[in-house]
């Protein structure tokens, strides 16, 4: 296969891994609380690497890792608490469409982080990002910020982060395992805190019936996918020439949440919030498609000329 479809290839694998598990988290908090599936969501999966790493070779970070990879873990932690906390009170293509405004955000934080310039394209996305929220809060005229909605676009903001650090990790000599394995350890380290608001006398009662080895099973697969979303992203950015290169990819995503939606839920909108969900949307693509339809058609006719 031609090394200009393998990141292609990858970041697929690697969207549709998080839409399945996206589906599988929102039926995970009907039944689990939010600590305590924060904490399994990262726990298990670095588990699940650490000992498949330790039977053939475990590798440990170099100091210059430390700071990047828990930077990562924290955007990763806090990233998670949002979007599960959206998935608990927003459907499943509204939580992920939030979720999903990370790439409009990466132009901001490295304008605050790295001084890198702005287009103004990311601005007209952010306030249509702004406006598409409040139309999907289903009141226009009395505009009501609920906290499920700063908490998905919250999620995406950290998403935004977490994507600018596993870039920078992306081009050193670790391997996509290792740098999750390490991210998402430290990130289940930082959430063990949570732990203390776990229901545990309710938990102690659980017996071994059919709805329990659902939820067994949905955390299996939950973390493989996790795993399977972070590696392949991962070598996605490796053989990439750049971050926005696989930008457009992202929003796949959507359309395989969208799928899974009508598939699994019986869901309405209105036609404002239609609109917002679309807004979003277009606003995001915007800012990372257009500029790179400029920068192809400029080069084109540099090449033409």
């Amino acid at each position: 296969m031609p090394n200009k479809l393998l990141p292609v290839v990858f970041m697929l694998s690697s969207t549709a891994s998080l839409s399945i598990t996206g589906l599988l988290t929102k039926y995970l908090t009907t039944v689990l609380p939010l600590s305590l599936l924060s904490v399994l969501r990262f726990a298990i999966p670095s588990l699940i690497l650490l000992v498949f790493l330790a039977l053939t070779q475990l590798r440990l970070p170099t100091r210059s890792m430390y700071k990047p990879l828990a930077m990562r873990a924290l955007c990763l932690a806090a990233c998670q608490l949002c979007f599960i906390y959206s998935l608990q009170h927003l459907t499943l293509v509204e939580s992920v469409v939030l979720f999903s405004t990370g790439p409009l955000f990466i132009p901001l934080l490295e304008k605050l982080f790295f001084g890198v310039r702005m287009p103004l394209t990311t601005l007209a996305g952010l306030v249509s990002t702004f406006t598409g929220v409040v139309m999907l809060s289903g009141s226009v005229g009395h505009v009501e910020w609920r906290p499920e909605l700063m908490s998905g676009l919250l999620a995406g903001v950290l998403n935004a982060a977490s994507q600018l650090c596993l870039y920078r990790v992306s081009k050193s000599n670790m391997r996509s395992v290792d740098i999750n394995l390490w991210s998402l350890g430290i990130a289940s380290i930082v959430l063990l805190p949570m732990l203390v608001f776990v229901p545990w006398q309710a938990a102690g009662q659980l017996t071994l019936n059919p709805q329990l080895l659902v939820i067994v099973g949905s955390l299996l697969a939950v973390s493989l996918l996790v795993i399977n979303t972070q590696i392949f992203r991962s070598k996605a950015y490796r053989l990439a020439e750049s971050g926005s290169q696989l930008a457009p990819l992202i929003f796949t995503n959507l359309l395989f949440s969208a799928v899974l939606q009508v598939v699994f839920f019986d869901v309405q909108y209105s036609p404002v919030q239609n609109l917002g969900l679309l807004l979003i949307v277009v606003a995001t693509m915007m800012t990372n498609v257009l500029p790179m339809l400029w920068k192809a058609a400029t080069a084109h006719k540099l090449h033409s000329a």
